[in-house]
């Protein structure tokens, strides 16, 4: 090791100011424009639990501060989503595109996104007597604790006016909403921001910000948050760059999508008529007995990581369920979900930056024909599934950059067949009481999209892993266009996955595969020598 080891290339700092400007589309955002559809509501919200105290004008500096910092809640859409199609201000691919740009810090006012909402008059003044209105008991003049229901119906409100409020061609990218619910009780906090500003990372780094803010706000100081050291504006012109040098990538991809995929559905997607309003939301849960070895002793018995596990068992699941419906084969093309934060780039440091960098790659997963009962069966299906993984280059970033921006790539990549189930393993959540904690949202809360906005797959797959006080639950949100496919087949399909996973669990004895060795072995020659090995 020391005779390969290098000395880690430091960042490059970037002068203050050099994320403002005109912004390249990023694949993800050209994805979207595909689906040729109303997007300004296109968004994530979440909730948190905050103190009686908050303060509309410590939150306001706080939103201030993180409006200031992370460049792209100031991104403005000026010619591109009011056309809904980024194809049309930029029908070449890699072309400049007019109308994405990111405003200086303090272009944007924190007192035009932030609104306090008196929950105790609000309920009063809708007409809604103690019971329906979710109080307790009839309210006095104090205020007294909301049920978790009344909660429920107070957020999906202000969550759909935030979405309302939003407008990415004039830069009103946040929304935030104060449900203050009056002295001695914890309020909600509801924060919206447009997905094309954010993603699931970028949380991550959002909330504590406003958070710190919100405290030295507090206290009659100035927030200062840490700068950021690379730019979303930096990364998207890396991107558009590398673009070029990946086409060595594309046969690769030419032979994931040429090849057999069975329709899923009773008939293809319809844009007219499969929009986000038809969507319908199966829950299926795992208790944290289930759910822990899936996460932890599964994964590492193969050297391997979660989504491995998760993903071999909806391999065998999918295969098995076409199976009973008359179909054959075994593979399974799918979408897949990533952060899109890879290291690709030296110098770059993405661990501050907020933004949307979601990668959506297609993976064809051959679990084999074993199943998921005995020993052998359950990890061969693992192993095999392991190492379809650990071949894509990169964790799949090369696909959207030959999808979306090499023109000499795109348009064979286009008229392939695409992936009909999109996969996304969304990770670990922790789920605590107290102020400043998550509340979790309701998975199958329909918000997030215009109810016009055309499905891009006939079954998506969320996957979200809630950590409580009695361990981790596996929750699972399975969606599809009404019409497209039936509740019945969507469950089966659904239980079939956690039958599958529970067998791999119960099965999966461990052992390593070609990607683990520095030596060149393949899979029957590992499995002869490991057998030897614990023979002796």
């Amino acid at each position: 090791m020391a005779l390969v080891a290098v000395e880690e290339e430091g960042v490059e700092a970037e002068p203050e100011g050099a994320g403002t400007g005109p912004v390249q589309p990023t694949p993800i955002m050209h994805w979207l424009a595909g689906r040729e559809g109303p997007v300004s509501g296109f968004s994530q919200t979440v909730v948190l639990r905050v103190p009686p105290g908050l303060g509309l004008e410590p939150l306001t500096a706080a939103v201030q501060a993180v409006l200031d910092r992370h460049d792209t809640l100031r991104l403005v859409c000026r010619g591109l989503l009011s056309a809904m199609n980024i194809a049309e201000s930029n029908p070449r691919p890699g072309g400049p595109v007019g109308g994405l740009e990111v405003l200086p810090a303090g272009a944007v006012a924190a007192a035009g996104c932030v609104r306090r909402v008196e929950v105790v008059d609000d309920l009063a003044g809708a007409g809604a007597g103690s019971a329906a209105a979710g109080w307790e008991e009839a309210p006095p003049a104090a205020a007294v604790p909301v049920t978790e229901e009344a909660w429920a119906v107070l957020v999906s409100r202000e969550a759909a006016r935030s979405r309302a409020g939003l407008d990415p061609a004039c830069g009103r990218m946040v929304q935030v909403a104060w449900l203050d619910a009056g002295p001695g009780v914890s309020g909600r906090l509801v924060v919206t921001v447009h997905h094309l500003s954010v993603d699931g990372v970028s949380w991550r780094i959002l909330l504590p910000d406003l958070f710190a803010a919100w405290e030295a706000a507090g206290r009659g100081e100035e927030p200062v948050l840490d700068p950021v050291p690379t730019s979303f504006r930096t990364w998207a012109r890396r991107l558009h760059a590398e673009a070029a040098e990946r086409t060595g990538e594309l046969d690769f991809w030419i032979e994931i999508l040429d090849g057999p995929d069975p329709r899923i559905g009773r008939r293809p997607l319809d844009p007219g008529k499969d929009v986000a309003a038809t969507v319908r939301t199966l829950m299926r849960t795992l208790p944290p007995g289930r759910t822990e070895p899936l996460l932890t002793t599964l994964p590492a018995a193969f050297h391997g990581r979660a989504n491995d596990v998760l993903l071999a068992g909806l391999a065998l699941a999918v295969a098995h369920w076409r199976r009973k419906r008359g179909g054959r084969g075994t593979s399974v093309l799918l979408d897949l979900e990533a952060h899109g934060r890879e290291e690709i780039f030296p110098g770059v440091d993405l661990s501050r930056t907020v933004g949307w960098f979601t990668g959506m790659y297609p993976v064809r997963l051959d679990a084999g024909t074993g199943g998921w009962t005995g020993e052998s069966a359950a990890a061969q299906a693992i192993k095999r599934v392991k190492e379809q993984l650990r071949a894509i280059p990169d964790n799949g970033i090369g696909y959207g950059l030959l999808r979306h921006l090499n023109p000499g790539t795109s348009d064979e990549l286009a008229d392939l067949p695409q992936p009909q189930i999109v996969f996304n393993y969304l990770g670990r959540v922790a789920v605590a009481e107290g102020d400043w904690n998550l509340v979790p949202a309701d998975p199958a809360e329909p918000g997030g999209h215009d109810p016009q906005m055309p499905v891009s797959h006939v079954l998506e797959i969320n996957v979200t892993v809630h950590d409580r006080a009695d361990g981790p639950h596996l929750e699972a949100a399975w969606s599809w266009p009404d019409g497209v496919l039936g509740e019945t087949e969507v469950a089966e399909l659904a239980d079939t996955w956690f039958e599958a996973l529970g067998g791999l669990a119960e099965h999966g004895s461990g052992g390593y595969t070609p990607s683990d060795l520095l030596v060149d072995l393949d899979q029957e020659e590992i499995d002869r020598i490991q057998a030897a090995w614990e023979r002796r």
